[in-house]
Order: structure tokens, then C-alpha cells, then sequence
């Protein structure tokens, strides 16, 4: 995976850089393994521990992907042996007899209990030994049962002892027997989808209104256990195909003949009985093995002149002794489905069992004859244990062996010169619809939602299908000391994945943050990349995309108005008012809300009631007393509006004596998006907001969000936006768009969850990979004393003509860089973004200084001329360097100070010879160490045009202490962020904003004019 670092000189959140993702995996090229977003590479999945299985099955994972109703669809067919499951052969002990000789002359009982119990045993042992490998390996089957009829309660229950039995996890569905067909439906649509249940047994008989025929069809064919589904027994019928699982009774028949040695193909079979679960499956079966077969049934004349001719019988009639002694052939095997009640007085109960076959007669003239009870119906069972053991090796097989899973079409690029426009390139390719994309990369149907045709939220809960699943390979995509204009990570990174997905067979994975609405109409632009390098469709990755922005933006004015609510009542309220307005009685009963255990734990007040607080702890809990000149939590919109830099509120006459001072913020800078960015999982996310801290009390304690009891309404408005948006690029590789965090103030990166996903995606091998540091020949001039880059303005003729002089005095600047990552223990690959008027000796001078420095490599680009065809070279040399050896380490304890923190940030990547606390900062440095916040990592907010404070020092500016002006808490995020220089967290507009540009062409409804 490929993350890209927004701030390259204040990267530091959590002791490593910041960063932007792009996550990619490998298909095996030349004996290389993957890789995967923020930069990811895998093994070759031939090493994988699943091949062993796969061999023993013969099921090739293509043939389970590629089903109709799998995300990749079946390509070719299963084998017959691939749907019987191919079991290892019995291992029975010597004790165990399977065939009982009834006289010297008779027939051989064929015992169906033993084998059955050597099947279910067989099938512990299969996943107990490969759970030595695969500890996660968990084959588990639903079970919907309706009503309470005796009978399937005593299925169900057997069918849950023989689960027991074998090692199978069973999940019960007990419903009502007035349970709808809509309602039965909907559950087992939910059991479809969901990738962690391997089989869906429904019990039958249904109640009388419902329709079995719906139901067994409403079953996915790749979890029909039981085998019924049209698809199966369809398959089954044709010589050409087979079907996921073979039906259990006729495939236990099978198995029963099986056990008696006797060969199948050329022998003579008959088949009693015509019914769609036994009967007809069986024949199709037989027919399957070679053998000549006819079908009879209550119509067939002659009857008993056919049975005569069977070296092998099997009957299911549902008839009572029906065929008889004297109608068989002689050392016929003889295999009697059938079970039915006859009135016997000499039974206890009344009555004994009976097959189709008069068996006193018959066993005199068989081979090999079953007994009714103890032969076909312990094989029923024991047959659907195999049955859901081959699903979950083929869904275990699917979901582990990358190769298959992922099979990536890329898009042509149709290159023109010279390059158009941004928005004329992205509305001249037609994306792949982002279904196809989902399931091109293994996501299941219930794995993610779409938004309209080409964006789609995935659902988190992913992660734990594949939590079994080593991740992929993280490469971080990083720049030098920027100019004003920008050197083009974005754009890098769209054209390595391009390059990785597109040309070089890998499975890779963008991972990139959302841009704000705010640089898109000022004077920034899109952040989608740019030429034949972006991600689309541009237009709506660059606004609105899914809403999480303005999900942020909600959250956190909903907390911004509770804080000055909280504030207004308390001014005007005893305690008493207070705990009875927090607490109020509901029928006599007063109740605290969970958000307020959580408060009373805070404070140390162990209380379970209401009722039983004192008037001192009632003070404390009601109170939260917050001192204004303390509130931190401001206002956001995600629009550039400098006249809301600073505003006083509570101007009204209703909210009289409560005004202040405060301020918006765009909002990509509200501490709710870095919570977003950072959280592992929704209930992190809650956590996080809960903990946040909004400002101080008179006291000098924290107030939290959870202290003013809104962490869970934030959870509930943020509950979407922790889905990781999947987009394209141009080429149709994937990528993940995902939270955009303030740069200025924050951490800058897409977010930790779209990472994850990534990574297990396109995952095989563990490890923290190459940094990928971008630069151009424009920055390291402006490094090497060129003249100011102004945005706007045309560049000084000195950046359009080669000047290696000036280059080389530059490229310190990278080498400062190249030293820096390498300080954390990783490769770095030097990405040379190349323009028209770069020269061929300006590269070779750059790769010179960047190899002599420590890269592994560095690597011209022309991805944006070329798309992925001019990241290739890039490409492999990411490739090679995930290779190599790396040894991440962090820079700092965390354990340290925050003084001591700043202070190795500041010499170690900057090169300051220390630094300055205001002495504002080093009352804050007091305050959150008395508060608890001083293990909290370290994230700089200063400029990025320079490595010191200073935006006008260029190159490795040196003999300078860097002035550390206040010091802010990121508390829910988890980091702090000392403040250099004046930092402002709420852009303005310019002159000419880009909004001048943007507009709709009325005869395509296309949006023109982004860039």
C-alpha cells in the first residue's frame, strides 16, 4: 500500500510520518510476492498454508470464484470428486465393522452407523489438523427451523449433537411457526450475506403457508448444504457440470455403495422412487459414475421384472416393503431409503420401522443390503457435516488466496499530446461501475453500499472476514520541502497504483484523503491528481463524495452549540434545578442516562441510583462549570470565509450577558476528522469523541464531550462516514478515499481503517515498507537559491532551464529528507516528478545526490504525460526496495516528556538547535501534564515551505531555535500539537477564486471547469 505525507516537514504524528495511502498487493510476477496500500507487497501465493487444503478438495479457487453468485463469479466446473467434497479416506479402527455377515450364505449388512461415525470423525480431524496452521479456520452452518413440531425438533437437535460432534459451530434461527415468508426470507438473505456462515440447513416441513419451493430457492447455491437448490440439482442432472454440494441422502447412498468395494461404472443400477430430494438425484448420480441406470416409479409397469436386472438397488418409495425377496438378482447390493411405521404389538411401542424392501427375504438372496433403521438416515447427517466442511475450505480458499481473488480489468488510457485539461481527461474515460470494482477485489455483496454508479462505501466489519490474513506491504508516499504550488504526491500516487494495477500484474490500492470544498472553489483546486494520473470521476471525488465531510461539520457544530447551551443553563440554575432537569422522574422513577455512569465514574462517585447522591456529589455531577476563556471547540463549515475568523456570539436579547468570542474553522480542522482519520473501529470511534476535550473547568479539570453526555449523538451522525469511500483511477485500479484531516494543524493523512482494509485485501506479507519521497526539479532549484514560486504567477525563467549549479546546491534539501526517513528504519525510493522542461542531466544529477544519500533508488516519473505507463520504472524500483530489509523504529519514546518530545523533533528532523517555549506553552505543558495528557505523540503544526519556522529559509536552513508559540490537546484523536508560528485554521478566498471557472454544460450535465 502507498500513503502519501502531507507536511513533510512536521510529519510526526504517533513518532512516524504523515501520510496519504496507497495500498497494493501483488499477483505473482517472476517469483515476487504483492503489495498493498500506503504501500503493501505480498507473498507468492503459492507458499501459501491454504494450498495443502486446496490439493486434498481439488478445488482450484478460480472454480470457487467465479460462481455465478460468488463476487468473482465460477468460471469453470467442479469435478465430481470437487463436489463430493473428496474427504480424506476413511481412517477407521480395526474394532469398527462396517459389514455384518448375516448367515454363511447371506447378505453383508452394510452398517451405515459406523460409517457415518467415521465420517463425522473424519471430519473433526480434517479441521482440527488444519487448524494448526489456520487458527481462525471455522466451519460453521445455520439452522432455521420454524414452529415446534416434535419431529424436526428431533432432527434439529440430532443435527446439532453430530455439529458438536465433528467440530462444526452451529448458529440456531428458532422462529415462530406464524413467522411470514417475508420475514423468513429476510433472514436468509442475512445468512447469504453474511461471509463468516458457511451453510444454511432450513428444516423442513414449513408451516402450510409457507412455500418450501421459495424458500430452498431463496438459499445461495454456494451455501446450499442440504443440495436442494435448482442450481445444484440442475447441475447435478447434466453430465457436464456438477454442482457446489451434491445432495446429503443420495450422496450418502453413494458413499454406502462405496463402502462395499463393489465397482459402480458398468454395473446395472435401478433406482425406485422419483423425488426430487432422493430419488431423481440418486439416479443423476449413478449416471455420473458410469453406471447404466433406470428410473422407476408408481407408473412403471413391469416392475418387479426391472428390479431383477440391478446389480444395484436403491429404493425410495415411501412404500412399505414394496419390492420384494424374490425380485432381486442375486449378490445384488441393496441400499433401502426408505423408513415407514407398521403396528407391531411385540414393540414396546407399538409399532417398528420398516424399509421399502422386505428385508427378512431380501437379505437372504443380496450381496450387500442396508437395515432399516442404522443405514441410510445416520448418513443424511453425517453428509451434511462434509457438505459444510467443503464451504468453508472453498470460502476459506477464496478469502485467502489473493491471487484469485483479486483479478483487477484495468481501462485503457487513450494518451493525447498535449496533455488536456484535468476535466476533460476524467470526462473522457468511462469508469467501470463500482460494483465490478468491489467484487474485482474480493468484497462480498453485503461488504459495501453503493452511491450512486461509481462510489461505494465498504463496511469496516470486512476486517473480520479477513482478520485471518497477513497484510499486504505499506509504502508511504512523501515529499521534500514543498513551493507553493505543490510537487505533485498526489498525483505520484495515483500513478505508482496505476503502474503497480495497470502494467505490472500487482494488486494495488490507493489510499487518499478527502479534499475539502474549501481549496476546491479558492485557489488549490481538486486534489484528485492531475493529468493521466487521477482518481474519478474527479467531480465527485472533489465535492460532496459521500457526505462525510458534512458529517464531520454536523458533529461537530451539534457539539459546539452544547457547549454554550451547558454554559446558559447552568448560569440560571441551582443544583437542584440542574439534577432535575438532567435526571427526570419518568413514572417516579428517576434513571441516569449510560453517558452519565461514565461521568460519576470520573469524578469517583460510585453511585447506582440517582436518588442515593448527596447534595455534594449532585453539585459535581450537575455542574461542569466551564470557563469560557478556555473553550477551544469552534465552529466549522467546509467553505474558505476569513471574515469568520473571529465573531462574537450570544448577541440576542434572549441569551443576554452570555456572549463571546469565538470563531469557524474550515472544516477539515475540527478535531472530529482527525478522530475519524485515527479511530480503529466504530467503538473507537465513540471512545474518541466521548474523550475529546473542548475546554477547561474554573477548577482546571478537562471537559470532555462525554462530560456534556454527547459523545453518543456524534457517534450516531458519524456512523457512516467510518466507511471507507472506494473510488478508481483512471486506469480502473482501486482506491480508497477516506477522512482529510487539516495538514496545518493535524496529521494530514486518509484514515487508519481504509488502511487496514488495504492491507488485508491486497495482504500476504507482514511488514512497514519503503517511504516513497517525491521531488521535482522547480523545489530543489527554489532550494538551491531560485526565486520565489508564487501561485498564480508564470515561473522565473530559471525553473525552465537547466541549471545544474543551482540544482545541486538544492538537493541538500533531499538529502536532508532521504536522512530523515531513513532515521525510522525504511527504504526510501526518490520518485523525480518530471515536466517538460527537466533536462536528461538534471535526472541523472538528482539520482546521483538522492543514491549517494542513502535511496535505494530514485526514479524519473512521467505518469502525468503517460498515466501508469510513466510510473512503471517507479514501480519496480518500490518493488525491489520492498525487498530489502527494513527495521522501523519510532522516533522518540513516547514515555518522554513533551518538552523532550518537541525538542527531538525539532533537532532531529528540522536540524534546530533546539527550542523556545512562549511561556504559554509551557503552561500548557503543566496543564496536560497534571491532566494525564503528557504520553500523548507529537504532531507539528508549522509551515511547510520550510524545514524551520521561517517559510522564507530555504534549503537545510541551520543555527536556529524553533520558537514553539502554544501548545494545543487533540485529546479524542490522540496527540498533541505545539504550535510554530501563526497558524491559521480557517482559509480565505483570493482575488480570482477557482469558482470563476467551474460551472455545468447544460447539454451533458457534466461538470466543467475543476481542475
Amino acid at each position: 500500500m502507498i500513503r502519501i505525507t502531507r507536511k513533510p516537514a512536521g510529519s510526526h504524528t504517533h513518532r512516524g510520518f504523515k501520510s496519504l495511502a496507497v495500498a497494493y498487493q501483488s499477483r505473482p510476477l517472476d517469483g515476487l510476492g504483492g503489495i498493498t496500500g500506503r504501500g503493501v507487497l505480498g507473498k507468492d501465493s503459492s507458499k501459501s498454508t491454504s494450498s495443502t487444503l486446496g490439493e486434498e478438495s481439488g478445488l482450484l479457487s478460480d472454480q470457487i470464484l467465479n460462481h455465478p453468485r460468488h463476487p468473482s463469479g465460477y468460471k469453470k466446473a467442479l469435478t465430481l470428486e470437487e463436489a463430493m467434497g473428496d474427504i480424506k479416506p476413511l481412517e477407521l479402527s480395526p474394532e469398527l465393522t462396517l459389514m455384518k455377515e448375516t448367515e454363511p450364505q447371506g447378505a453383508k449388512i452394510i452398517d451405515g452407523k459406523a460409517i457415518a461415525k467415521a465420517i463425522v470423525k473424519n471430519v473433526k480431524t480434517e479441521i482440527e489438523q488444519f487448524k494448526l496452521q489456520n487458527p481462525t479456520f471455522q466451519p460453521r452452518l445455520a439452522i432455521v427451523q420454524l414452529g415446534e413440531k416434535e419431529d424436526s425438533n428431533v432432527y434439529v437437535a440430532m443435527k446439532k449433537k453430530i455439529c458438536k460432534q465433528a467440530g462444526i459451530e452451529y448458529t440456531e434461527h428458532h422462529m415462530s411457526e406464524s413467522t411470514s415468508l417475508e420475514e423468513l426470507l429476510s433472514t436468509i438473505s442475512y445468512l447469504n450475506a453474511d461471509p463468516s456462515m458457511h451453510g444454511i440447513l432450513v428444516q423442513l416441513p414449513l408451516p402450510a403457508h409457507i412455500d418450501a419451493k421459495i424458500v430452498t430457492e431463496a438459499i445461495d447455491p454456494i451455501k446450499d448444504v442440504d443440495g436442494f437448490h435448482t442450481t445444484n440439482i440442475g447441475r447435478l442432472a447434466k453430465l457436464s457440470t456438477m454442482p457446489d454440494f451434491v445432495p446429503c441422502t443420495p450422496k450418502g447412498v453413494l458413499e454406502l455403495i462405496r463402502s462395499t468395494g463393489v465397482e459402480i461404472e458398468g454395473k446395472t443400477a435401478v433406482v425406485v422412487g422419483r423425488s426430487d430430494v432422493v430419488g431423481a438425484p440418486t439416479f443423476h448420480l449413478l449416471n455420473k459414475n458410469n453406471a447404466t441406470v433406470t428410473l422407476c416409479h408408481d407408473k412403471t409397469k413391469n416392475l418387479a421384472e426391472t428390479v431383477k436386472t440391478a446389480d444395484i438397488l436403491v429404493v425410495a418409495a415411501g412404500h412399505a416393503e414394496l419390492i420384494k425377496g424374490d425380485w432381486l438378482k442375486k449378490g445384488a447390493v441393496v441400499i433401502d431409503v426408505g423408513i415407514n411405521a407398521q403396528k407391531d404389538s411385540t414393540k414396546k411401542s407399538g409399532v417398528r420401522l420398516v424399509g421399502d424392501v422386505e428385508f427378512s427375504k431380501a437379505k437372504e438372496v443380496a450381496g450387500h443390503i442396508t437395515a432399516v433403521p442404522g443405514g441410510v438416515g445416520p448418513m443424511t447427517v453425517a453428509m451434511l457435516m462434509e457438505n459444510t466442511l467443503l464451504s468453508a475450505r472453498r470460502f476459506w480458499q477464496a478469502q485467502t488466496e489473493s491471487r484469485s481473488l483479486t483479478k483487477i480489468t484495468p481501462i485503457p488510457l487513450a494518451l493525447k499530446e498535449p496533455v488536456p485539461s484535468d476535466i476533460d481527461i476524467a470526462l473522457a474515460q468511462t469508469p467501470k461501475v463500482i460494483r465490478q470494482v468491489a467484487e474485482e477485489i474480493g468484497l462480498g455483496p453485503d461488504e459495501f453500499e453503493l452511491y450512486g454508479k461509481y462510489k461505494a462505501k465498504v463496511d469496516p466489519d470486512v476486517l473480520k472476514r479477513l482478520e485471518h490474513r497477513e497484510n499486504g506491504r505499506y509504502v508511504v508516499v512523501t515529499g521534500i520541502t514543498p513551493t507553493p504550488l505543490g510537487e505533485g504526491k498526489s498525483t505520484t500516487v495515483v500513478g505508482l497504483v496505476q503502474a503497480l494495477g495497470a502494467h505490472l500484474d500487482k494488486i494495488a490500492f490507493g489510499c487518499v484523503r478527502q479534499p475539502s470544498q474549501g481549496p476546491t472553489f479558492g485557489i488549490k483546486g481538486g486534489a484528485a491528481g492531475g493529468g493521466y494520473s487521477q482518481i474519478i470521476p474527479m467531480d465527485e471525488f472533489n465535492l460532496h463524495l459521500t457526505g462525510d465531510i458534512h458529517a464531520v461539520t454536523a458533529a461537530n457544530n451539534l457539539l459546539a452549540a452544547a457547549i454554550d447551551a451547558r454554559m446558559f443553563h447552568e448560569s440560571g440554575a441551582t443544583d437542584t434545578m440542574l439534577f432535575n432537569r438532567l435526571c427526570p422522574k419518568k413514572k417516579g422513577k428517576r434513571v441516569f442516562a449510560p453517558v452519565m455512569r461514565q461521568r460519576l465514574e470520573r469524578l469517583g462517585i460510585h453511585r447506582s441510583e440517582p436518588e442515593e447522591l448527596t447534595p455534594e456529589e449532585i453539585s459535581k455531577f450537575v455542574r461542569l462549570d466551564i470557563d469560557p476563556d478556555t473553550i477551544t471547540w469552534q465552529r466549522v463549515m467546509d467553505t474558505n470565509d476569513r471574515f469568520l475568523r473571529k465573531i462574537e456570539v450570544g448577541r440576542n436579547a434572549t441569551e443576554d450577558g452570555h456572549a463571546r468570542l469565538t470563531g469557524f474553522d474550515i472544516a477539515v480542522a475540527s478535531e472530529v476528522m482527525a478522530v475519524l482519520a485515527l479511530s480503529a473501529d466504530l467503538k473507537d470511534m465513540r471512545q474518541r469523541l466521548g474523550k475529546m476535550v473542548v475546554a477547561s473547568s474554573r477548577s482546571g479539570q478537562p471537559v470532555t464531550a462525554d462530560d456534556i453526555g454527547i459523545g453518543g449523538a456524534l457517534t450516531v451522525l458519524m456512523k457512516d462516514a467510518i466507511k471507507p469511500n472506494l473510488m478508481q483511477t483512471l486506469e480502473g485500479t482501486p482506491v480508497f478515499v477516506h477522512a482529510g484531516p487539516f495538514a496545518n494543524i493535524a496529521h494530514g493523512n486518509s484514515s487508519v481503517i481504509a488502511d487496514r482494509i488495504a492491507l488485508k485485501l491486497a495482504g500476504v506479507e507482514k511488514g512497514m515498507d519503503p517511504s516513497n519521497m517525491v521531488a521535482t526539479v522547480k523545489a530543489l532549484k527554489m532550494h538551491g537559491g531560485g526565486p520565489e514560486v508564487v501561485p498564480g504567477k508564470p515561473l522565473p525563467e530559471v525553473y525552465l532551464n537547466e541549471n545544474l549549479e543551482m540544482l545541486e546546491a538544492g538537493c541538500a534539501n533531499l538529502v536532508k529528507h532521504i536522512q530523515n526517513a531513513k532515521k525510522f528504519g525504511v527504504p526510501v525510493v526518490v520518485a523525480i516528478n518530471k515536466f517538460t522542461s527537466d533536462t536528461d542531466a538534471e535526472m541523472a544529477l538528482i539520482r546521483k545526490l538522492a543514491l549517494e544519500a542513502g535511496a535505494s533508488d530514485a526514479v524519473p516519473c512521467d505518469n502525468w504525460a503517460k498515466g501508469g505507463l510513466g510510473a512503471v520504472e517507479l514501480g519496480k524500483a518500490v518493488v525491489e526496495a520492498c525487498d530489502k530489509p527494513s527495521d522501523f523504529k519510532y522516533l522518540y519514546d513516547i514515555n518522554d516528556s513533551i518538552e523532550s518530545k518537541i525538542e527531538t523533533i525539532a533537532r532531529e528532523m528540522y536540524g534546530a538547535d533546539g527550542i523556545e517555549l512562549s511561556q504559554e506553552a509551557k503552561d500548557k505543558i503543566s496543564t496536560y501534564t497534571r491532566q494525564g495528557f503528557a504520553g500523548l505523540p507529537i504532531c507539528m503544526a508549522k509551515t511547510h515551505l520550510s524545514l524551520s519556522h521561517d517559510p522564507t529559509k530555504k534549503g537545510v536552513p541551520t543555527g536556529f531555535r524553533l520558537p514553539i508559540r502554544d501548545i494545543r490537546a487533540s485529546v479524542g484523536a490522540g496527540f498533541l500539537y505545539p504550535l510554530i508560528g501563526n497558524m491559521q485554521t480557517m482559509p480565505g478566498l483570493p482575488t480570482r477564486p477557482a469558482f470563476y471557472d467551474i460551472d455545468i454544460d447544460f447539454e451533458t450535465g457534466r461538470v466543467v471547469g475543476l481542475f
